[in-house]
């Protein structure tokens, strides 16, 4: 063990094999395929890391295998918080070639997502230059292979580590083909690697002008709520315009609470929420590869969370208060500014400046930061947010129309309730809603899958109905009976027979609901065509829904609907990251692709290719951005758009 620093400390062995073992214990392995690592080759590394005339860097890390102590010490010395060992070099062609076999499994579809679990790390390493534990820069390695051995021409490189990945910005900085997405604790560029490039408006060179994005932050303490803000108001409405056909993730858990390094709030489960919207874009195909985390218990749960997303389970409920702070908020509406002339859905954004990036005093970091206390924490804290996971995904019953052996994925069937108990319950508490024999036998269907969701005896279902809004009506208040005091309905079609059924509790984004007021929103989803919708989703349902945190999604298609089957199917896909992936549909038009893409949302099928872009209308942003401002008071996770109600 040769340590020249005691910087070193923290890039231990154990990193591995805690989130090893944690993954064990969750039987989460058993569930994965193994794909074997290698080495990667001389050419693999040199896609990279060589300049135009000089393999130096690589010959240099290769000299370093016979060094003795002394000899190592002057090399290290030559790099910044970099430490070579005589295992440094095989330990990171390793890493490289781990990548790369699972860049090959999923490009090929021999799995669908998967993890990389490498040391050491990689985004900080440039071209020909060692840098911040990092020898080879793994992911920008994965790109550009990629693209060279399978044609790609946009991949997206999220980078969600605490520390900014400038190695990655400047290998891609004026390449068009890769857009580059970092958050990094920054603090006004006192933050190590302490870059002037490193801030917002460093939009990338050249043909890669937009296509780099840094969203720095300027105080420690950020939690899930700031977290999911950056995404929503930044990193998804571009990766859509982007429209990736491969998602690397370069992933740093230092981000997370307990870090050493970070210094922020964010808990496990954020990162289960973050992979599950990254799971919508390319088809699915997402890389996430091993960058920092070095507090093991808070690294080895956020690996954990990672994983058991990209396998299909429920992602658990978010925790902590949903508002951004303002220091988020400056450096969000700051980004938005600075990449306003690059990106088409921020167009009729209007003409904002960035804001005065403010000093303020540090957040005390959770139990003080103490390891120890924050590994009490997080055991506590996981028991508290994991749950079973059902054993079965998906359900619906043998009347209905789209029958099971016509959808595409496996569906439970569910036998439909007696005529008898449909008509004892009906009769008690749903009277007045239900006056036809024909509305009262759809009933049996719907209320079978309904309470097998409730028991949490299945994750999700789907019911057809004659009459879509006295069904929803019905599972709402049936619903509410059982115990889930926070269900949140959308409605897709024409709504106004569901007033008499709501309660104050209910989140109903349409009309007039008691204390929720969201005026105005069924207007915009009635004509929302497209990518009109997407600014819909994106900039105002998403913030919403996980500013109220339901426990139940009840999502209605009825008659009349102007949505398409891909918009349907992208809103069921983003809504499965709220309420434990609980969501009952119910639908109206059996038309059968629509009942497919919808049985294939709900067990957990990639959003369906949008196509070429197109921006929304500057109507329909205009309806956004005054809805927004109305009700951010309210939902705090629209604070981040528009204007501030600080």
């Amino acid at each position: 063990l040769l340590i020249f620093s005691p910087v070193c400390d923290i890039e231990v062995p154990e990193r591995l094999s805690s989130s090893y073992e944690q993954l064990k214990c969750y039987h989460l392995v058993e569930r994965c395929v193994c794909v074997p690592a290698r080495e990667g080759s001389e050419e693999e590394i040199l896609l990279v890391h060589r300049s135009e005339t000089s393999s130096e860097h690589l010959e240099v890390a290769k000299s370093t295998q016979t060094m003795n102590e002394e000899e190592l010490k002057r090399v290290s010395g030559n790099y910044d918080a970099f430490f070579f060992h005589p295992n440094t070099y095989r330990c990171a062609r390793l890493a490289v070639g781990a990548t790369l076999q699972l860049v090959d499994a999923v490009m090929t579809g021999k799995v669908c997502n998967g993890m990389a679990l490498v040391r050491p790390p990689g985004h900080h390493s440039q071209r020909n230059a060692a840098n911040g534990f990092c020898l080879f820069n793994n992911v920008a390695i994965a790109a550009e292979y990629a693209k060279l051995k399978y044609g790609l021409q946009r991949i997206l490189i999220v980078d969600w580590d605490v520390h900014h990945g400038q190695g990655t910005q400047y290998i891609f900085e004026e390449d068009p083909s890769v857009l580059y997405f970092s958050w990094h604790r920054y603090e006004h560029q006192e933050f190590w690697p302490s870059l002037k490039e490193s801030d917002y408006d460093a939009v990338g060179l050249g043909k890669g002008k937009g296509f780099n994005i840094n969203l720095p932050w300027n105080k420690v303490g950020m939690g899930n709520s700031d977290y999911l803000a950056a995404f929503f108001h930044v990193l998804l409405p571009m990766a859509f315009e982007f429209d990736p056909e491969l998602v690397l993730v370069s992933s740093g858990y230092d981000s997370g609470i307990g870090d050493p390094e970070g210094q922020m709030n964010a808990t496990p489960e954020i990162f289960a929420h973050l992979t599950h919207f990254l799971m919508q874009l390319a088809n699915g195909r997402l890389c996430v590869i091993l960058e920092g985390g070095y507090h093991l218990k808070s690294l080895s749960e956020s690996v954990c969370m990672t994983v058991k997303t990209l396998l299909g389970d429920p992602v658990p409920q978010i925790t902590g208060e949903m508002a951004p702070c303002l220091s988020a908020i400056e450096s969000i509406q700051n980004v938005r500014a600075a990449h306003k002339p690059y990106w088409k859905w921020l167009m009729y954004e209007g003409n904002y400046s960035s804001l005065s990036s403010s000093k303020y005093p540090e957040s005390k970091m959770t139990n003080n930061n103490e390891s120890v206390k924050v590994e009490r924490f997080l055991e506590l804290h996981m028991k508290n947010i994991l749950f079973p996971v059902p054993p079965i995904k998906t359900a619906t019953t043998a009347e209905s129309k789209g029958p099971a052996h016509l959808l595409p994925v496996p569906v439970h069937l569910v036998k439909e309730m007696d005529k008898t108990e449909i008509k004892a319950l009906v009769s008690g508490f749903y009277a007045d809603l239900v006056k036809e024999d024909k509305i009262l036998h759809s009933l049996g269907s719907m209320l079978a899958v309904l309470d097998k969701i409730l028991k949490k005896e299945v994750c999700n279902g789907i019911a057809e109905s004659p009459t879509a809004a006295v069904s929803v009506a019905v599972a709402l208040r049936h619903s509410v009976q059982f115990g889930f005091q926070r269900p949140v309905l959308y409605f897709l079609g024409q709504s106004k027979a569901f007033c008499n059924a709501l309660y104050c509790s209910v989140l109903y984004l349409g009309i007039w609901v008691f204390t929720f007021v969201l005026n105005g929103f069924s207007l915009l989803l009635k004509d929302a065509e497209g990518n009109d919708f997407f600014s819909a989703l994106l900039g105002f349902i998403l913030p919403v829904a996980y500013s109220y945190q339901p426990n139940l999604t009840v999502i209605a298609i009825g008659p009349n609907r102007s949505l398409g089957i891909s918009g349907i199917s992208l809103l069921f896909a983003l809504l499965r990251g709220l309420a434990e992936s609980r969501i009952f549909a119910v639908i109206e038009d059996s038309e059968m692709n629509l009942m497919q893409s919808v049985a294939k949302a709900l067990v957990g099928a990639s959003a369906p290719d949008f196509g070429v872009y197109v921006p929304p209308t500057q109507e329909k942003v205009t309806k956004i951005k005054i809805l927004r401002d109305q009700f951010q008071q309210e939902w705090k996770m629209l604070q981040c758009s528009g204007k501030l109600s600080i």
